[in-house]
């Protein structure tokens, strides 16, 4: 099978869900179930996202039309809102309460949701505005990235910045 990265999202996509069902069937007193599947939900979820924000979604905005620049503004506006919002108010949440499990299902239906337009909307406009090569090396690339330090970087950052809000949060409280 080919290299795409719209393949390559999309599976990831997958994954997350997955994730998440496990995620909203534990109970307040699976700490340790709850941290592991959160820990493994961003560690599939931060360089994601990150790496649309970088270069996919530029790429995407270069060439799409009217349509495709709102389905960009779309996206991008959902990743901040997890980012600065959804995200950081599920740490500050004891993660044996339920308010956690409130959240998570808030965060887990946000991504589902964002997840579903992206599939429908942008990769149908990204598999006629990249060629298949095009889709291929962005693969390519992606892989390489996610094992790069700058990929480290990213999502550390993105993890202090969510700790710092969540700790803030906490404090108001």
């Amino acid at each position: 099978m080919a290299r795409d990265i719209l393949k390559t999202l999309a599976s990831e996509h997958e994954e997350v869900r997955t994730l998440f069902e496990e995620l909203k069937k534990t109970t307040d007193r699976a700490e340790k179930t709850r941290a592991r599947l959160l820990d493994q939900i961003e560690a599939t979820l931060l360089p994601h996202a990150k790496w649309e924000e970088l270069v996919f979604y530029p790429a995407f905005k270069e060439r799409a039309d009217r349509d495709g620049l709102q389905a960009h503004a779309e996206a991008v506006q959902e990743h901040r809102a997890v980012e600065h919002t959804v995200l950081p108010d599920l740490h500050a949440a004891g993660i044996d309460t339920p308010q956690f499990a409130g959240r998570a299902k808030v965060f887990a239906e946000f991504v589902d949701h964002h997840a579903r337009e992206e599939e429908k909307t942008m990769f149908k406009m990204a598999r006629k505005l990249f060629s298949g090569d095009e889709r291929a090396l962005l693969d390519e690339q992606y892989e390489a990235w996610k094992k790069s330090p700058a990929c480290e970087s990213a999502v550390a950052a993105e993890k202090a910045r969510a700790g710092l809000k969540a700790a803030a949060r906490s404090l108001r409280s």
